[in-house]
């Protein structure tokens, strides 16, 4: 009997322990405002909407949204793109050096961002890609991680399906698109989802390469709120902004996720 509750309660655990700190985040951001903090933002009685008007009429954060939004999105469909076509190519196509080529691409995933970040920089900025959307979003699309999740799904599908679709003189373009991408769409969530939520909570990178107040995200003009004359709930009430879109992916995306689960080690 105590094993079997032994388990619960440690869940529980780790969701409080998880949960608290947004439900103190949204509590500030509600609270009065003036700084007010806890204990006194437990008074939801005295919630108000103040922080929020405050905020978005102080800093540029519908800028900010859009900026974190398009290197998002972007982000997104072409980590998608590229990665599911070079998952494919690792998967299910025979070229010489393809064990080689993939195993070097995969221990790029042993390198820290950090070590490349000056070079990137370097890369980027002489080719003028400073406080540009290119610059912001190129330098991600090679997602080594992606084309991993890609590959290892593409692997278990059936050989038979490809064959069969070669014989009747199906071109790669089509078997790509009519038999690939359909087949993968829960990977294809579950990888977007994560993409997305990657991209949006970015800060190293955008900080370095939006330099202008027009081109930062939200992660990064919320940090320089901070060092601002910018209450504590003002901040909050930002940060509690940044979180909506990502429960929305999240949310929108949830059936995707469970189907992927549940297919994945289907062989056929």
């Amino acid at each position: 009997m105590g094993g079997r509750l032994r388990l619960p309660v440690l869940l529980i655990l780790v969701a409080f322990v998880t949960v608290t700190p947004f439900a103190v985040m949204v509590l500030v951001a509600f609270a009065p405002p003036g700084g007010q903090t806890l204990p006194g933002a437990f008074d939801i009685t005295r919630a108000t909407w103040q922080n929020f008007s405050d905020v978005l009429a102080g800093a540029d954060i519908t800028r900010w949204a859009l900026n974190s939004l398009i290197y998002s999105l972007v982000s997104v469909v072409l980590i998608l793109l590229f990665s599911s076509m070079a998952g494919y190519a690792f998967a299910k196509k025979r070229f010489p050096g393809r064990e080689v080529l993939f195993w070097a691409f995969l221990a790029t995933l042993m390198v820290p961002f950090q070590a490349t970040l000056i070079p990137y920089y370097i890369l980027v900025s002489k080719m003028g890609g400073v406080d540009t959307y290119w610059g912001l979003i190129v330098p991600t699309l090679a997602n080594s991680q992606a084309v991993f999740l890609m590959r290892q799904f593409m692997y278990q599908l059936p050989d038979e399906l490809f064959e069969a679709a070669k014989i009747d003189g199906a071109s790669e373009w089509r078997i790509y698109t009519t038999i690939v991408i359909p087949l993968i769409r829960p990977i294809l969530a579950t990888l977007g989802v994560f993409v997305f939520l990657w991209h949006w909570n970015d800060f190293l990178w955008p900080l370095v390469i939006g330099q202008s107040t027009q081109m930062r995200t939200l992660t990064v003009g919320l940090a320089t709120l901070a060092g601002e004359d910018v209450t504590i709930n003002q901040i909050m009430a930002g940060a509690t902004i940044t979180v909506v879109p990502c429960l929305l992916v999240f949310g929108l995306l949830q059936r995707y996720l469970t189907d992927s689960i549940a297919t994945s080690g289907l062989k056929s």
